[in-house]
């Protein structure tokens, strides 16, 4: 097997980590909304400087569904960092997850997928703070900030596979302007943060190449080189990537409980996307 797209897709899970742990760190100076702003805005523009979708024809029903797809795109990520705001960054990556994996067993009918769905919801059950375990104390707004982005992920699949049927990586870049307009406003209202300081921008602009635009490039590599649901497994392990790399950038240790919660999703995620047979030689 060709070890170049497994590398890709690595690199691109530590670069959306790492961005994701820097955007944590400048949230005491910015906030959480200026900070999600930034890597949005910026993400945009890159985007659209490097597709151009200006140049295609938009009609008004693809620019509705454009801006519906893209609204849950920008919801997604402000939920995300308001949710690292409060809880490590592991857990609220391992809560997000399980958006893609209801959708992935929704759309599936074997019931094998009723033990992974079991998994995820042990293990989410093992974080709450009235189970009783020792160690679940997360803050609760945190955890209903990471099921908010959950349920953004789960529509922002659907709604994303509907429109990148029909528009293809353009999709993304109109996808992400959409979700600026949503987003940017909000994010540029925070009094506390003077835009005239350049080094703002350019931390943002780390935020947004690291969160956004290495690992979108990263990952269209791979999927283009993998199959798809060998793709999907790798994808799984994103949230004990993000146990590293909250442990060497921002110091957060996650207790023997979490950390058990965390292996219980990344094994329902790995499952769910587990081929029904093993693929043709060739395929």
């Amino acid at each position: 097997m060709n070890l170049l797209p497994l590398l890709a897709l690595l690199g691109s899970l530590i670069s959306l980590c790492i961005g994701s742990s820097y955007a944590k760190t400048l949230f005491p100076a910015l906030g959480v909304e200026a900070v999600s702003a930034l890597r949005i805005g910026l993400s945009a523009l890159i985007l659209f400087a490097v597709l151009r979708p200006w140049r295609m024809n938009w009609s008004r029903h693809e620019l509705g569904a454009l801006a519906l797809y893209g609204s849950t795109l920008g919801l997604m990520n402000l939920m995300f960092y308001e949710s690292i705001a409060r809880i490590p960054l592991a857990l609220a990556i391992a809560i997000e997850f399980t958006g893609p994996l209801a959708v992935a067993i929704w759309n599936s009918h074997r019931w094998l997928d009723a033990l992974w769905l079991a998994l995820a919801v042990l293990g989410l059950s093992m974080l709450l703070p009235w189970s009783g375990f020792e160690g679940a104390d997360l803050d609760p707004i945190g955890m209903a900030y990471a099921l908010a982005a959950a349920v953004c992920w789960a529509l922002y699949i659907v709604l994303g596979q509907k429109v990148a049927r029909r528009h293809g990586v353009q999709a993304v870049a109109m996808g992400m302007a959409f979700a600026a307009v949503l987003v940017v406003p909000i994010g540029a209202m925070q009094p506390e943060v003077d835009w005239a300081q350049s080094h703002w921008w350019l931390w943002g602009l780390a935020v947004a190449l690291f969160s956004s635009a290495l690992p979108y490039a990263l990952e269209i590599y791979a999927l283009r080189h993998m199959r798809r649901h060998t793709f999907s497994i790798g994808l799984s392990l994103e949230p004990a990537v993000g146990a590293v790399a909250g442990w060497l950038i921002l110091s957060e240790s996650l207790t023997v409980l979490q950390g058990l919660a965390i292996v219980l999703v990344i094994c329902a995620c790995m499952g769910s996307a587990w081929p029904r047979r093993p693929p043709a030689h060739g395929t």
